[in-house]
């Protein structure tokens, strides 16, 4: 015989409410989480030695677009900030910044990709979008850009880079990826390439029949002589090294090829070039390469190094020549200089490699024992 019994079931009742509570909290408490887990190798001090690291990033916002990285490229700003050698780096620290991978989520407001596109993710992530820096398209000169890793010691939140799963990222500063274009050789290009693609545009260098010149025959002049041929220029790699000669000229497509040791050939070369591309990131003698420039020829530097430039005064008053610094482009024209790779079918000659060879890849980067960029394979090999 059935008995009902109003206290038990008032008890029983209370303890179900009580439990609905509780799921309803923890669903509402995750539902209003502003982070979510991620994985990848970090540095942690000046050693500059990476290990696996468990980190947090933001959850996809109403702007954001989250991207599962595939490959990510090893730049040498990368070896130079895991090793602080510009004496400013903030650890632990996951660095990348020539990123690819697929979209995974979009925010409610991203119109400008879907799941199952193909993007990249540069050096930028973020700029404060009012400057006139800004305004321009030229987020790369914005005082307020936000870098995609964070290097300066801050109080705010920290950003870490593409040695890593997963990426969120605004839809602005997002680049598309053409479909069926290598994600592995197109990821140093939002690097290495745009460096070299942005001052060749805006100084002219761009025009069929230029005589171009590219110094420094390494992730960045490769990728200078690539586009360089591309817009028909006649191209002249000038290096220190003669064992590069026959790289340069029967892979990559130089014209022309010039020791800069030999005086002889640098003597002959005086005055023919429109235009250099100066990619060696370390002190050399400038003089050298302003006399190797027509009238109105123009060096520009796209090689950070920390010593004072030496410029010689006379050759260039003379010549009416210019010396010019250049670094990434903006976003718009990273879309552009994307679009033109895929079109000339321009990739990064590269090197793919496992996550955990990433320190071998360091200390042979640190030798220039590569031809031409480290690219890390993190969707089949970032294991947790």
């Amino acid at each position: 015989m059935f008995i009902f019994n109003l206290s038990r079931f008032g008890s029983f009742l209370a303890l179900l409410l009580s439990w609905v509570r509780k799921l309803m909290a923890e669903s509402s408490e995750r539902s209003s989480s502003t982070t979510q887990e991620a994985f990848g190798w970090a540095a942690r001090d000046a050693s500059g030695i990476l290990s696996p690291f468990h980190f947090t990033r933001r959850v996809t916002g109403e702007e954001d677009v989250r991207l599962k990285v595939l490959y990510c490229g090893v730049c040498h700003t990368d070896l130079h900030t895991a090793r602080n050698d510009f004496g400013f780096s903030s650890y632990p620290i996951v660095l990348g910044h020539e990123i690819t991978g697929v979209v995974t989520e979009v925010g409610s407001n991203v119109r400008k990709f879907k799941v199952g596109d193909t993007v990249g993710v540069g050096c930028l992530v973020d700029s404060c979008r009012t400057c006139e820096n800004c305004k321009a398209d030229l987020e790369s000169y914005c005082p307020g850009q936000e870098l995609t890793y964070t290097i300066f010691p801050t109080d705010g939140p920290v950003n870490h880079g593409g040695f890593s799963d997963v990426m969120v990222v605004n839809q602005d500063f997002v680049v598309g990826i053409p479909d069926k274009f290598p994600l592995d050789g197109a990821a140093p290009l939002l690097c290495a390439g745009i460096t070299v693609y942005s001052p060749m545009r805006y100084f002219g260098l761009d025009r069929p029949g230029t005589r171009l010149g590219v110094v420094g025959l390494g992730g960045l002049g490769h990728a200078a002589v690539k586009f360089g041929k591309a817009f028909g220029a006649n191209v002249t790699v000038i290096s220190t090294s003669p064992s590069k000669e026959k790289e340069a000229l029967q892979r990559l497509g130089a014209d022309s090829f010039l020791v800069s040791r030999n005086p002889d050939q640098m003597q002959a070369a005086v005055g023919t070039l429109d235009g250099i591309i100066d990619t060696v990131a370390a002190s050399h003698d400038l003089s050298q390469l302003i006399d190797l420039l027509k009238t109105n020829g123009k060096l520009v530097i796209v090689g950070a190094f920390l010593e004072p430039w030496q410029l010689p005064a006379i050759p260039m008053l003379n010549g009416r020549k210019l010396v010019a610094g250049s670094q990434i482009g903006g976003i718009k024209e990273t879309h552009e200089m994307m679009n033109f790779a895929a079109e000339h079918n321009i990739t990064a000659d590269v090197e793919v490699i496992p996550m955990d060879y990433i320190n071998t890849a360091m200390e042979r980067l640190a030798k220039g024992d590569v031809k031409y960029r480290f690219v890390i394979d993190v969707g089949n090999t970032l294991m947790k």
